[in-house]
């Protein structure tokens, strides 16, 4: 291997509201030699993902906190370069939770090999990866959508959403997506075949879900919180379903708003809101993956790509997500297939 140096990264400091460049430092270091067992990995694709932030802060609910000089925990699609174990070979292709850094180690217990025949490799982790999954079991496990519903999904056109929505339609429902700018929103519409579309910066929220949603809100898929989420509350359905994705409308926020404000409506409406994590769902990946990747051949799902080029472009593109400036999955483009 010609390459000597590996460039890194790592947290610098723990971001107060919206993270900063401040808040990030390029490192270099020698390539890690992978020891007995172990593989290195250089990085083709960086995925880059709301839940990224909260592992910055000092505490995390359910995930370990980055250290302060750790290296930005993140999902890759890479090539093994050198291996010392019969796992895997030099040449194979792999996804696995490797951090912001253009070389990794890794013992292989958390790699997956990659099928370069389902589809390009930056969809190992977006549409065929977390995202994917988290929007195909957050969907039909926690949803549970059932043909003449009308779902609703909040930031709709990110990678998540997008791909919530067009299962939804493929469900036999009526699908409104929730985004943030005029071009998102038409793009729902025209290009992932939505039924409508709210932009939340520009209309009242609640007055649109009025108009769009006049038999109310079966399946609300989560992944804002706050007042979007208030809003929709006040359109459920007897018997809904809440699938809690996430609440990015929090995130960058040091003291979270009150909340959650109307769960008592969740009584009279007999209806069921429910958390859930990817990993929940791991054993069943692969008949997600399979699935998605049958849909895209048919044409019945698209996907978006939002790429940003260099590792050094990580912490502003990284930024722009926390803002809502990305369309479609964010990724970081390492280097060349």
């Amino acid at each position: 291997m010609t390459n000597t140096v590996n460039r890194q990264i790592q947290l610098s400091a723990r971001p107060a509201n919206y993270p900063k460049e401040s808040d990030f430092d390029l490192v270099e270091s020698p390539v890690s030699e992978p020891g007995e067992g172990e593989v290195l990995v250089k990085v083709i694709w960086l995925s880059l993902d709301p839940y990224q932030r909260g592992r910055m802060r000092a505490s995390h609910p359910y995930a370990t906190p980055m250290e302060l000089g750790q290296v930005i925990v993140g999902g890759v699609v890479g090539k093994i370069v050198q291996s010392r174990t019969p796992a895997f070979t030099v040449g194979e292709v792999v996804e696995g939770p490797l951090g912001w850094q253009e070389f990794a180690v890794s013992d292989g217990n958390n790699l997956r090999r990659v099928d370069a025949g389902l589809g390009p490799l930056s969809t190992a982790l977006g549409i065929l990866g977390m995202p994917g999954m988290t929007a195909y079991f957050g969907l039909l496990e926690i949803g549970q959508p059932r043909p003449g519903d009308t779902v609703v999904v909040s930031a709709a056109s990110g990678a998540v959403g997008q791909v919530v929505g067009q299962i939804s339609k493929i469900m036999g429902c009526r699908t409104v997506g929730i985004a943030g700018t005029a071009e998102k929103v038409e793009y729902l519409k025209s290009g992932l075949g939505f039924d409508a579309g709210i932009n939340y910066k520009t209309e009242n929220v609640d007055a649109a879900l009025t108009k769009v949603c006049p038999l109310g809100v079966d399946v609300y898929f989560d992944n804002v919180g706050g007042v979007i989420t208030d809003a929709v509350f006040d359109h459920l359905n007897v018997g809904a379903r809440i699938s809690i994705c996430g609440s990015i409308s929090q995130y960058n926020q040091d003291e979270p708003e009150p909340g959650p404000r109307k769960m008592g409506l969740l009584v009279g409406k007999q209806a069921r809101a429910q958390g859930f994590l990817v990993g929940q769902f791991r054993n069943q990946h692969e008949e997600g993956r399979q699935r998605i990747a049958g849909w895209i051949k048919e044409g019945r799902i698209k996907y978006r790509e939002d790429v940003v080029e260099g590792l050094e472009n990580a912490p502003g593109a990284f930024i722009g997500l926390m803002r809502g400036e990305n369309f479609g999955k964010l990724l970081v483009k390492i280097s060349e297939e």
